[in-house]
This record gives C-alpha cells, sequence and structure tokens, in this order.
C-alpha cells in the first residue's frame, strides 16, 4: 500500500509542477499583452502632453487678454479723469459767464 502511494505521488509531483509552467502561447499572449499595454500607455502619455500644451496657451491667451483688459481699464479712467477736469473748466466758465 505504500509502495502504491509512493508511486501515485511520484507521478502526480511532476504533472503538477509542469502545470505551474507557462507555455510559449501563453508567454506570447503576455508579452502582446504587455505591449499592448505599453503602446496604450505612450497613447496616454502624449494625450497628456498634448492637454498641457493647449492649456499652456489658453493660459497665456488669458494672461494677454487681462494685461489688455487692465490697460483699457486704465486707459478708460485718464479719458473719465480728462472728461471729468473739462466737464469743470466747462462748468467753471459757464458759472462766470453767468456772473456777468
Amino acid at each position: 500500500m505504500k509502495k502504491s502511494l509512493l508511486l501515485i505521488a511520484m507521478m502526480l509531483v511532476p504533472v503538477i509542477s509542469f502545470m505551474g509552467c507557462a507555455s510559449s502561447g501563453d508567454l506570447a499572449q503576455m508579452q502582446a499583452q504587455q505591449k499592448l499595454i505599453d503602446a496604450k500607455a505612450e497613447q496616454a502619455l502624449q494625450d497628456a502632453q498634448a492637454a498641457k500644451a493647449a492649456a499652456d496657451a489658453a493660459k497665456l491667451k488669458a494672461d494677454e487678454t487681462s494685461t489688455r483688459a487692465e490697460n483699457a481699464i486704465k486707459v478708460a479712467e485718464e479719458r473719465e479723469k480728462i472728461a471729468d477736469e473739462k466737464a469743470k473748466k466747462a462748468d467753471e466758465a459757464f458759472q462766470k459767464s453767468m456772473r456777468k
């Protein structure tokens, strides 16, 4: 009985050990999957770089627009100040002409 059990165990050990090994087909499939994953990662990296470049360009354009708006506000304030001064002078001239 012990001999038959030992014989059966000796026959099962190589079978079990070979079942755990990957075949060349399995290795090829794993390599193909790895290449596909690498390609997808590379594409994602390129997409991310393109998105970053677009965001940087949009930020630059927004900064330029903001600078132009600030300059326009300054110019408008200067014109408003000049207009107020002219209105004040005109009012003074009117008041002066009314006194005479």
